[in-house]
């Protein structure tokens, strides 16, 4: 929070010094209109009843609370435990500061074998958010879709409706693309409330990431194309130069409908279900610090995500007849809820030094120029999301997925953990002050830049375990991260593959090398061994945040399935489940385009039945 609250007090300094008096007049005119006039009115008085109640605003519940208000006859009530978006999460660069605000939830895994030994506590940092948008929040913002093999495969499933043909048309419903090469690509929407974007800054390396693509015979394609396979350019949900959350796309244009009512800081603590008919009469939520009731008529949409879903499902007697009955929680009915965790897993602190000036860290970032540039004309470093500057989408050797679907991701950023010198990076990952001094404190202020190998298709899987009858305690989260040896066998050829990228040819003209000072802990392996890079993952490999599979869709036939493929979940009368929990196998994309498209057709298949 400090680092933001300096970054915009540091704005302010070079605005004052620098710009013009009508200059600061507009700008501060502008503030005022992305910002102020954009409240969203927080109801307080309720309706006894409904139409829908949607639980959770975020990437998922914004789209279905936009969708189904668009039907004038119906009345929605949205509700989120937290509070509306300010001007502190636009800044795309500062996205791991934001994860240290009160937008985040600020779960913790369970320790892992296999993962996370190394970091903060023993366990895995899992950022979720909190707010109006959800996790869109927070994240980094890069927009992917996965595959259409993925999709394909749900289908084959069982899932009738969700073949890549199907969700295609979800995608590109909400999406504007802004990329001008990229307008009249059939794989593209141009007219959806969600802006799609390059950031506005690009180095000579996000060239030479590239180039060295092609030097290993993969072609620069769109990610979110036909060919998607490939390296390219960074696609995120960016609006001139600032985050674009489904909060600002979803919500705020439609903040007004009269049958639309918005209530923030209002904790779910339980769906209410009558235990002889089965049928969902409304939810229960605290706000204020006062309990309230309120009927749903048809629906309720639950869209919690893949840790609030699955615990608010088990609260209400749905989920595990073992483990409810031991917290004595009354079972209406048995089910595999909370199964079937997916998540992708990664390894930071890949990093490489160059010659050239040509990437960022926090001592070149904390500079007047900059942020002028980006405060006065959204331009600039400030608007890369995250860091990140490019990725590529492969196959490594040993994958049997099939020849269309990549099994890893390599994510190349403009800078590296060595240049975190201020902590938000370290302290979003829960990389230990240690482990920086030892391995990183000597090259802070040098020319580096990181690759992170990311597991797109995780064999293993974990679970998340209701441990209490109270709503505000979270439940077990364990991910069993890498318990597959294929999972292990992957990230260690992803990590190869890092660096044959960090060698070629394209990257070498710049002098690119391997910072090789062990890792803290894995100093007894012999350096650059398959045993050092198994230690590495084990202290230090983690999670890209894209938690999936805790309520699993799937057909009746499928006794683990939560929600069929109409997403209404098995066992009760009038409740689905839309977000990212509900997918049975975790797609070869970033989750936050995958939760969107969900929140697309779960409202069209919700309109449809009634």
């Amino acid at each position: 929070m400090e680092v933001v609250f300096l970054l915009w007090c540091l704005a302010l300094t070079c605005l004052l010094e620098y710009s013009s008096g009508q200059l600061l007049v507009d700008l501060s005119r502008n503030f005022e209109t992305s910002f102020f006039n954009t409240t969203i009115p927080d109801v307080r008085q309720f309706r006894k009843e409904y139409d829908f109640i949607v639980v959770g605003a975020g990437s998922a519940g914004c789209v279905v609370a936009n969708r189904l208000s668009e039907v004038a006859n119906f009345s929605v009530l949205l509700l989120e435990a937290g509070d509306q978006e300010t001007f502190l999460s636009d800044v795309p660069l500062t996205a791991a500061v934001t994860q240290m605000t009160r937008y985040n939830w600020g779960y913790k895994s369970d320790p892992t074998e296999n993962a996370c030994q190394g970091l903060k506590g023993g366990v895995c940092n899992w950022p979720k958010g909190k707010g109006v948008g959800g996790t869109s929040l927070i994240n980094y913002m890069l927009y992917t879709r996965g595959y259409k093999a993925d999709y394909d495969r749900w289908a084959e499933l069982g899932n009738t409706g969700w073949s890549y043909e199907d969700v295609l048309p979800y995608f590109k419903k909400s999406e504007r693309i802004g990329i001008p090469e990229l307008r009249n690509s059939s794989f593209h929407g141009r007219d959806g409330p969600l802006d799609v974007q390059y950031s506005r800054y690009r180095t000579k390396l996000m060239k030479g990431f590239l180039k060295a693509g092609i030097e290993l015979g993969y072609n620069i394609t769109d990610v979110n194309g036909e060919h998607g396979i490939g390296f390219s350019r960074v696609q995120a949900t960016i609006r001139d130069g600032r985050r674009c959350s489904t909060g600002k796309a979803f919500i705020q244009p439609v903040m007004h409908r009269k049958n639309l009512h918005i209530s923030l800081k209002s904790w779910v603590t339980k769906i209410l279900i009558d235990p002889e008919t089965k049928k969902v009469q409304g939810v229960e939520f605290v706000k204020n610090k006062k309990r309230f009731s309120v009927k749903a008529k048809k629906e309720v949409i639950l869209s919690s995500g893949s840790i609030g879903s699955p615990q608010l499902l088990m609260l209400s007697g749905v989920g595990p007849k073992e483990d409810l009955e031991k917290l004595n929680i009354t079972v209406l009915h048995d089910s595999k809820v909370g199964y079937n965790l997916q998540d992708h897993v990664t390894l930071n602190g890949l990093t490489f030094l160059v010659n050239e000036t040509l990437t960022l860290n926090d001592a070149k970032l904390l500079n007047f120029q900059k942020i002028f540039e980006y405060v006065a004309q959204r331009s600039g470093p400030y608007t890369l999301p995250g860091g990140a500057e490019a990725f590529a989408f492969i196959k490594t050797p040993n994958s049997t997925f099939p020849d269309d679907l990549p099994n890893m991701e390599i994510v190349m950023g403009a800078g590296g953990i060595s240049g975190d010198s201020m902590g938000s990076i370290r302290d979003m990952l829960g990389i230990p002050d240690a482990f920086y001094e030892k391995v990183f404190r000597s090259i802070a202020n040098k020319e580096a830049f990181g690759m992170v190998p990311v597991l797109l298709k995780p064999k293993s899987r974990g679970r998340v375990v209701i441990k209490s009858r109270n709503p505000f305690k979270w439940p077990s989260l364990q991910p069993n991260y890498m318990d597959h040896p294929d999972d292990v066998v992957a990230m260690l050829e992803g990590i190869q593959y890092v660096l044959d990228i960090g060698k070629s040819k394209s990257l070498k003209r710049y002098g690119s090398r391997l910072h090789d000072t062990p890792f803290l802990g894995c100093e007894n392996e012999k350096y650059g061994s398959e045993n050092y890079y198994k230690c590495c993952l084990r202290r230090y490999g983690s999670s890209l945040q894209h938690q999936s599979g805790t309520c699993k869709m799937g057909p009746d036939s499928d006794k683990d399935a939560v929600v069929d493929p109409e997403l209404k979940v098995y066992g009760v009368q009038g409740l689905r489940v839309a977000d990212t929990s509900i997918t049975p196998e975790i797609p070869a994309g970033h989750t936050n385009a995958v939760a969107i498209m969900i929140g697309e057709k779960v409202s069209d298949m919700i309109k449809s039945s009634w």
